[in-house]
């Protein structure tokens, strides 16, 4: 046992689970887009996962002010 390991079993990376539980639409893509995403490792997932955040964030801010035309 190594210094990082606390004898629960390792759950295998899944990418495209956690983008989709991050609210990612990923079951909306073609099957080719989901084998693209589901290589992703953890820091760009992470990073995918940043970027939605701040985003949704902003769009907070900026849907009050959207101007639709009826």
């Amino acid at each position: 046992m190594n210094a990082h390991d606390d004898g629960a079993p390792r759950q295998p990376f899944d990418a495209l689970a956690i983008l989709r539980d991050a609210g990612h639409p990923v079951d909306m893509l073609t099957e080719r887009q989901r084998q693209v995403f589901a290589g992703l490792t953890r820091p760009e997932v992470e990073l995918l996962n940043s970027i939605k955040s701040r985003l949704d964030a902003a769009a907070d801010e900026v849907e009050g002010h959207d101007l639709k035309l009826v």
